[in-house]
């Protein structure tokens, strides 16, 4: 099953491009499509945002991880609401990185 965004004024995520996405082994082999897909500007904002919902998840307070991170307080409010009500996919994405061998981000 593919999420294609949760109201109307969310853009579609193009279903080959999720197929592509997720078929890819390996890091390198994802960081370079994501060089060629995004911006340097998006490719910053994407691994703020990472940092921003990690630091959250751990319980650090949002004036906290806006200090940390560099961000203003309403960037941090918003990965704070994603991580909340957002679809479940930081969740996920927290479960993989334990699988991983990674550090549960969630575990304070």
């Amino acid at each position: 099953m593919y999420r294609y965004g949760n109201t109307m004024s969310e853009p579609a995520l193009p279903t080959d491009l999720l197929q592509v996405l997720t078929s890819l082994g390996e890091p390198d082999e994802m960081a370079l499509l994501l060089q060629d897909l995004l911006t340097p500007a998006e490719t910053e904002a994407l691994a703020e945002r990472w940092a921003i919902v990690k630091q959250l998840a751990s319980g650090q307070s949002q004036r906290a991880v806006r200090d940390a991170v560099g961000v203003s307080i309403t960037t941090v409010s918003r990965g704070s609401r994603q991580l909340k009500y957002g679809s479940g996919g930081f969740n996920l994405a927290f479960d993989q990185l334990v699988a991983l061998g990674h550090d549960d981000p969630r575990q304070s």
